[in-house]
């Protein structure tokens, strides 16, 4: 092979914590004022970067971002020291609090779009922050995520990281959660796979009636664009709006693709045999198989999907060709579900093992193994250049789960985002995570 793909997983936050604030993500609103764990929480993502790690799958680490985000607060007319503005935010806008307390940039799915030099104009990687304009407190993370891409990717001559895209309804970005790629070897040429909830100029679109259209058509558009993707080599399709209103907020929750292969649900397009006849006319093209396995609605419902977030999945390549489906376990616990997992990982010639995942700290709140990780194809040589103190080893996952065991609660509440307590005790953790990752000084604490 003479490219790799690497996946970078979020390192869950300390101040994780479910405030129920994304709103068409039915997990995030049903799980409103739980009690959660973040130490458990980091500790079961480490344990998936491990696993995968050990199966011989190239891993990385996206550190977590600071929070409360007192420079938000600030901007937002509460004043005083650090301890004053929790308290007085606390009282008079907890909703805001909240959301400057929010640890979802763990969910590094959104972090960025990625194309690969094998695809771009230039030939280098390109990184396109997401603005996430349609969230509040996802608007708050891409100016740090920007910078901690610059730290990961340093080499300015293989690597490109832009400015998010801008912060305006037209342009709303989600990032890879809509974005895939088909390929036969992640380091040759592709076709990418932009998935957008609706057009901000094209009226003519249908659109969702009870949940936001989170990605533009025009977003996507305009990446593709910036990273100098040719005609050929990319396919725009719209998620089926019904589909949206189900509790389907990103593409992820209703498809993955990996190589030659998308697996989706049979109701996750709208015109759903443009799409594939595009993409495989587009992969014919480029001398490429393609193979869509398509789950039908009478086996596993899109209630099932949302549920179970079977497509919230990780599709990953082996040495011999096939692929392993990485679930969470709430998988297993559908019975459907799991029922039709067996007859996939029977009978399919590309998905030969399925292996599930405890993430329940993360599932609460919306996230499954999908969500948690950043996909990065990059050829031998760039793999050299990038930061390496931030690729998964033994020694880093001691590390961390050292740094974790130290600086996280086993508890935390959203009445406890007010403690100027939890701020001191990320900023420290953070600090120390630096120095481990060599990521510098990315915070504004640290600036």
């Amino acid at each position: 092979m003479n490219g790799i793909e690497v996946n970078f997983d979020g390192l869950v936050g300390p101040t994780h914590n479910y405030s129920g604030l994304s709103f068409g993500n039915i997990a995030s609103t049903r799980n409103e004022k739980a009690v959660a764990n973040p130490r458990e929480a980091a500790l079961q993502g480490l344990a998936k970067m491990k696993a995968l790690h050990d199966l011989g799958f190239a891993q990385g680490v996206f550190a977590p971002h600071e929070r409360p985000d007192m420079e938000s607060l600030r901007r937002l007319g509460f004043s005083g020291s650090d301890a004053e503005i929790l308290a007085r935010a606390a009282k008079a806008a907890p909703a805001l609090l909240a959301s400057c307390s929010s640890a979802s940039a763990m969910w590094t799915a959104n972090a960025a779009t990625v194309s690969p030099s094998a695809d771009t104009a230039d030939g280098k990687v390109h990184f396109t922050p997401a603005n996430l304009n349609n969230k509040f407190h996802r608007s708050l993370e891409h100016p740090v995520t920007g910078r901690l891409l610059a730290a990961m990717f340093p080499d300015r001559e293989r690597f490109t990281v832009h400015d998010a895209l801008p912060a305006q309804m037209h342009f709303g970005d989600e990032g890879a959660a809509n974005h895939t790629r088909f390929c036969r070897d992640h380091g040759e040429r592709g076709v990418e796979f932009f998935v957008f909830g609706a057009s901000a100029f094209d009226i003519s679109l249908p659109r969702p009636e009870r949940f936001p259209a989170r990605q533009t058509l025009e977003a996507s558009q305009a990446v593709a664009r910036r990273h100098g993707l040719a005609d050929d080599g990319v396919v725009f399709a719209q998620q089926r709006p019904a589909t949206i209103d189900a509790g389907v907020f990103h593409n992820d929750v209703i498809a993955v693709g990996n190589g030659p292969v998308l697996f989706h649900h049979e109701l996750a397009f709208h015109d759903p045999h443009r799409v594939m006849g595009e993409i495989a006319n587009k992969m014919a093209r480029l001398g490429l198989p393609f193979e869509a396995i398509e789950v039908p609605e009478a086996e596993v419902s899109v209630a099932d999907a949302v549920t179970s977030y079977l497509f919230n999945s990780q599709l990953l390549s082996r040495p011999d060709g096939s692929m392993l489906l990485v679930v969470p376990d709430e998988c297993r616990r559908n019975e459907r579900v799991w029922a039709y997992l067996a007859r996939l990982e029977r009978d399919n010639r590309f998905i030969r093992e399925v292996r599930v995942f405890d993430l329940t700290q993360s599932m609460r709140n919306g996230g499954g193994p999908a969500c948690l990780r950043l996909r990065v194809a990059l050829t031998r040589e760039e793999l050299t250049a990038v930061n390496p103190r931030v690729m998964m080893s033994d020694t880093l996952y001691a590390q961390l789960v050292g740094w974790v065991s130290r600086h996280y609660r086993d508890r935390l509440a959203p009445d406890d985002l007010a403690d100027p307590a939890l701020l001191n005790e990320c900023r420290t953790a953070l600090d120390e995570l630096c120095g481990l990752l060599g990521l510098g000084n990315p915070y504004p604490f640290q600036r």
